[in-house]
């Protein structure tokens, strides 16, 4: 799978934090050498992403002061 840039263009979001969200969740994944990254051809940047975007983990979401 490739980086679902699709999602990324449609997002309506704060981009800035689910970025931030996608590169944690790459580090995550990483660390507990997750399964999913061998089935993703080791992508895990791209792994983590489309987690993000499609909504298969959340984060939480920084309020504005």
């Amino acid at each position: 799978m490739i980086f679902p840039l699709e999602k990324t263009v449609k997002f309506t979001g704060n981009i800035y934090e689910a970025t931030v969200a996608a590169s944690h969740r790459a580090y995550q994944l990483a660390m507990t050498r997750d399964e999913k990254i061998e089935e993703n051809d080791g992508k895990v940047v791209s792994l983590a992403a489309k987690q993000i975007f499609n909504n298969e983990v959340t984060y939480l979401k920084l309020e504005e002061k």
